[in-house]
């Protein structure tokens, strides 16, 4: 939903009538995850997708039928029977969509939320996208974190559905997770009848490069690409300047595990952060790395060098007191094996480490492999379709 929230606010804001169709839950090699989405415009422009391709005619004619009849409906597709080619899904996927009608009368609180999101601050929006009265479909909560000034609004039918979804949806919200939840028709926590979908809108994830050398700035230029909000810390204010990381949200002149120890006093690190340690100098790296090791949660903790650096740095953090559990959530030498010298070669790999862990892939090339293509993270959830799933951690980089 991210990706297509300017035209949908513009057309909301102008008093149109859109037909939104969002991917709530997927199986097998879907192309696109939950929360993709394609928009119907007021003058029946397209905008988004759904699948890449493969269904997007369907979805699009089934979306200007919502939009005129103002029932939403919830469709499912997959590889057709007859003909792969004609309206499923030739990768072999299958996926849920969730096909509504938006404006100004249907979802009021579109404004606020996309608010929040510009501003990043986190807010979640759950849908009933299945309940055996059709009156509940569409029906929307909006859920902010407890405490939050703006507070929620909505209601998805009944009290009882929104306090049980409330509290779940915060969990969500917490971690970035976008879901399918599954409810008995009045929201009890065991049967089913009522499906919930929650779009969470969270910041960014962060990503910490410690070490303003030049392969932090390809690092950089990685990590915003991935979607990452991008800080470069060295205690070296002729090398920590905005001009050589034009691709960072942020630059600070600081000591990494001064810096590092703030933001974790301050609560600024989560189970999404990334944590790159680039510096492969013992005074700089072996302190934020004591740091970085014992914090509770975070996605990955990397640190590049040469094997002799790994290993005198593997050393130090023994002597520093760290226990083995704690220095196997360090992935160094840094990044997966691709045979890459250059920096920018170097940051692909790192990245490409980053995103295997997220996923559970396993860096093997797909052409000498067999099976379904994509990955459904490291904490998989069998009956529904997730995005942004949290991803563990599992050390041992191999050389770059």
């Amino acid at each position: 939903m991210r990706e297509v929230m300017p035209e949908l606010l513009r057309w909301w804001r102008a008093g149109a009538t859109i037909g939104v169709s969002t991917v709530v839950a997927t199986w097998r090699s879907a192309p696109r995850p939950a929360g993709a989405s394609m928009l119907v415009g007021p003058g029946g422009e397209a905008v988004g997708s759904v699948s890449g391709g493969c269904v997007e005619g369907a979805v699009y004619e089934l979306a200007s039928g919502v939009v005129a009849d103002g029932t939403p409906v919830l469709q499912r597709y997959g590889v057709s029977d007859d003909d792969a080619y004609s309206v499923g899904l030739t990768c072999g996927g299958i996926l849920d969509v969730f096909v509504e009608s938006v404006s100004q009368e249907s979802f009021p609180e579109l404004g606020e939320v996309a608010d929040d999101v510009e501003a990043g601050r986190p807010v979640a929006v759950a849908t009933v996208i299945e309940h055996p009265d059709p009156a509940w479909l569409g029906r929307r909560l909006v859920v902010r974190p407890e405490g939050s000034e703006a507070g929620d609004s909505g209601s998805l039918g009944s009290t009882r559905a929104d306090d049980a979804v409330t509290d779940d949806v915060r969990g969500l919200l917490a971690s970035g997770r976008t879901e399918t939840l599954t409810y008995g028709p009045d929201g009890e926590r065991r049967g089913e009848g009522l499906r919930v979908f929650v779009s969470s809108f969270a910041p960014r994830p962060r990503m910490l490069v410690f070490g303003a050398i030049d392969f932090a700035a390809a690092v950089a230029h990685q990590g915003s690409f991935l979607g990452y909000e991008v800080t470069v810390v060295d205690a070296r204010p002729v090398f920590a300047t905005t001009s050589r990381f034009p691709s960072a949200d942020e630059v600070v002149v600081q000591w990494p595990h001064r810096y590092l120890e703030a933001e974790r006093n301050a609560g600024r690190l989560d189970a999404r952060t990334v944590i790159c340690v680039l510096t492969h100098d013992p005074k700089f790296d072996v302190p934020v790395l004591e740091i970085a090791l014992r914090l509770p949660e975070v996605a990955f903790i990397g640190a590049m060098g040469s094997r002799r650096t790994h290993e005198d740095r593997m050393a130090r953090l023994r002597e520093a007191g760290l226990t083995g559990a704690e220095l196997d959530r360090l992935s160094s030498p840094i990044g997966l094996d691709l045979g890459a010298r250059t920096p920018e070669e170097t940051a692909v790999s790192i990245a490409a480490e980053i995103v295997a862990l997220q996923w559970g892939g396993r860096g093997d090339r797909l052409a000498h492999r067999e099976g379904p293509i994509h990955h459904h993270g490291t904490t998989p959830h069998e009956s529904h379709g997730t995005a942004g799933a949290t991803p563990t951690h599992a050390g041992g980089g191999a050389g770059t």
